[in-house]
């Protein structure tokens, strides 16, 4: 079960061919696809040869293969991890049962739906990143960018998968419309906000990949504890191939602040007019790039109470990130959580059922998990010797979903009137004029070894490559 056939017309490790019909289907939507990837996906790519790796087994070690190859060509397929012997549901009404191998009736819409909107968000994020190669720092960023993808691509392949397979017509009709969607769309936008904003630079991509791919993985964690199998089963494997991403994201931050500490160290300057006249980017702007990428990030987690988050719960159809690790009762029927709520302008924790508030529970999760990486970035700084500190700013700051939709905050979580948020917001988020300064510095690399002005090397290649390695062939 953990090698994947690669002699098949859509490499998989579901028997495909067994089942003749959806066989076809896929290979019908499959053409559709590939118009898609030639529309919508990255720009200016269609003859490179790229170092991407494939996946040729499910298994957690050794499961990658790596080899230069045209995106194109690149073989998306379907790939679940093996299934799990007699595999019983753990949490909400129905634990203790086997899990379910088919989608049960009563529930078919609303997984339906939560496949949809987690399918949707993979070719989003390509139509955000589709410009970004022409821009590349280096080679070894390009190659990443690249990877990322094609990752995002066969994300999609998973999703599309389920639908095809235990949806009937609805799911195909739902498959076709993931590829007629599209990012900042205004006819057809992708179904959540975050997936509309433009990626417009490599900083943006680095925080993109950080923030927003990290909201990913906790999104995956809680659909692998799935009672339908195989979502479950879908997820895990998707979780194996999404820790790149945070990888880019986390990594590439890292090296902006250590060629701008570099750069603040040579000038002995902490000027940021100097630093930007100096070519690199300075660290309010920074600042203020975490600020936007965390704040949407944040909305994607919907509602601080939500009776659809319970609904998912209780039914089995999405659990908690790492549910088997926690000690309560996994029905939470009498369990309460903190929640924020404004009163007499001041933000105030209220304690609600915890069963409405589990999208309140997956967001401090993540916000937990955000924060230890910025904690990593600030160590490059002190390593540097230089004293600024990135923040994370309060997650009441710039919230459009919600309770604190709409309400203004500042970054360190204190409430403001219209007046003082406007006297504010350009010290807190992105300006126009920070986002033309970082454009400004976008300037393609393509000599093996060489790195953009504004962006240190990385410490090591992929897969033990040296940096200079020819990870594009261009053609």
């Amino acid at each position: 079960m953990s090698g994947i056939n690669y002699s098949e017309k859509i490499p998989n490790n579901v028997n495909l061919s067994s089942d003749r019909t959806l066989q076809r289907a896929l290979e019908h939507w499959q053409p559709n696809y590939l118009k898609w990837w030639a529309d919508m996906g990255p720009e200016s790519s269609q003859n490179m040869d790229v170092y991407l790796r494939t996946a040729v087994s499910v298994d957690p070690s050794g499961w990658a293969h790596f080899e230069h190859v045209k995106m194109p060509d690149y073989r998306w397929g379907i790939f679940l991890t093996p299934p799990e012997q007699d595999r019983k549901i753990h949490f909400g009404e129905h634990m203790g049962e086997a899990a379910w191998q088919d989608a049960p009736g009563e529930y078919r819409a609303n997984l339906r739906r939560i496949i949809v909107t987690q399918g949707d968000t993979e070719p989003a994020s390509v139509e955000q990143q589709r410009h970004l190669g022409l821009t590349a720092p280096s080679q070894y960023d390009l190659r990443n960018l690249f990877q990322v993808n094609v990752e995002e691509g066969r994300h999609l392949w998973a999703m599309v998968y389920l639908l095809h397979r235990y949806f009937g017509r609805d799911g195909r009709e739902e498959a076709d419309a993931l590829l007629q969607r599209n990012s900042g769309s205004e006819d057809s936008p992708r179904i959540l906000g975050a997936f509309n904003e433009k990626t417009p630079d490599w900083l943006a991509f680095y925080m993109f990949t950080y923030f927003t791919d990290r909201d990913g993985k906790f999104q995956l964690c809680a659909l692998a504890e799935s009672a339908f199998d195989p979502l479950a089963r879908t997820t895990k494997f998707m979780l194996t191939e999404e820790a790149h991403h945070m990888f880019v994201g986390e990594s590439g931050v890292s090296r902006v602040l250590q060629r701008t500490a570099q750069v603040m160290n040579e000038l002995k300057t902490e000027d940021p007019a100097a630093i930007r006249r100096a070519g690199v980017i300075d660290l309010p702007t920074i600042q203020r790039y975490l600020n936007f990428h965390f704040s949407v990030t944040v909305d994607l987690f919907g509602a601080d109470q939500s009776s659809n988050a319970a609904t998912f719960y209780t039914t089995g159809l999405k659990g908690r990130y790492e549910e088997g690790k926690r000690t309560d009762d996994h029905v939470l029927k009498s369990d309460t959580y903190r929640v924020l709520e404004v009163k007499n302008g001041q933000l105030n924790e209220v304690e609600v059922p915890m069963l409405n508030a589990l999208n309140e529970v997956l967001r401090d999760d993540y916000i937990k998990d955000s924060m230890a990486g910025v904690a990593r970035w600030n160590k490059v700084l002190e390593k540097a010797g230089v004293d600024f500190r990135l923040t994370v700013p309060h997650k009441a700051f710039n919230r459009k979903i919600g309770t604190l939709s709409g309400i203004r905050v500042s970054p360190d979580g204190h409430v403001l009137t219209e007046e003082q948020w406007n006297a504010n917001v350009d010290t807190w988020l992105p300006t126009p004029e920070d986002r033309a300064f970082v454009a400004s510095l976008m300037g393609r690399v393509v000599e093996p070894g060489k790195f953009a002005n504004w962006i240190a090397p990385p410490v090591m290649g992929i897969n033990r490559q040296p940096i200079d390695f020819e990870y594009i062939r261009f053609n």
